[in-house]
């Protein structure tokens, strides 16, 4: 008797346990990347990201292309590991430096927002995650977001 009342105890920790698991993964996986955050940027200027309170926060780095298109990356991680001083945030930085960056933020867990910028406007916002790290989108990442948020 003593036996069965010790594997039942066992059995409702385990449920409860078991429970917060699913709860866990169910919360987790609510949190994506919404295409209609992504296109919501889409023509918008650029001075809306400059200023927007979320991506204010983060560490950017910048580079312009051939053709005149700014990448910006606005990283929510560790990506801080991948530079030796902080002459590589804040300004803009030539292509192989960019590349250079890229490829060791690859291996860090962070969500890398990158956006391309032409003529004043957003052309395109694509975050992408690296080193096991998901990104997610959500209304404090719209252009027009003004407020409080979690990140």
């Amino acid at each position: 008797m003593l036996f069965l009342k010790g594997f039942c105890a066992v059995m409702k920790r385990l449920a409860v346990v078991l429970a917060l698991v699913i709860a866990a993964g169910q919360i987790a996986g609510c949190a994506h990347v919404r295409q209609e955050d992504l296109t919501a940027w889409e023509g918008q200027p650029v001075e809306l990201l400059d200023k927007h309170p979320v991506f204010f926060t983060m560490r950017s780095v910048r580079t312009i292309t051939a053709d005149g298109t700014e990448i910006r990356n606005y990283v929510n991680g560790l990506g801080g590991k991948c530079v030796d001083s902080t002459a590589v945030y804040g300004g803009v930085v030539n292509s192989a430096t960019y590349s250079q960056f890229s490829s060791c933020v690859a291996h860090v867990a962070a969500c890398n927002n990158i956006f391309y910028v032409k003529d004043g406007h957003v052309l395109r916002y694509s975050p992408i995650g690296t080193g096991g790290a998901r990104c997610y989108t959500n209304d404090a990442t719209n252009p027009n977001f003004s407020g409080a948020a979690n990140i």
